[in-house]
């Protein structure tokens, strides 16, 4: 069943599961707090991502928070 709420995809940069890759996870935010979901994009680079979230899933980037991990690149929504 697919949860309710805000999605959300994170894109990190070499994170420990997949080094030398820009993966990208959905997160969907409900009343409960963010939850991860089994969706994941890897690609060898962020435009690859990129061009995913613009063209396939029609997505906007908003950018980051400056506490948010490092390897953390950009949110999409």
């Amino acid at each position: 069943m697919m949860q309710e709420g805000l999605s959300l995809w994170t894109v990190y940069d070499n994170p420990i599961d997949y080094p030398d890759k820009f993966v990208a996870r959905l997160f969907v935010i409900t009343k409960d707090g963010p939850a991860i979901t089994e969706s994941v994009i890897i690609c060898d680079t962020l435009e690859m991502i990129r061009e995913i979230m613009l063209t396939q899933l029609h997505l906007t980037c908003i950018g980051r928070y400056p506490q948010d991990s490092p390897k953390i690149v950009e949110v999409w929504l």
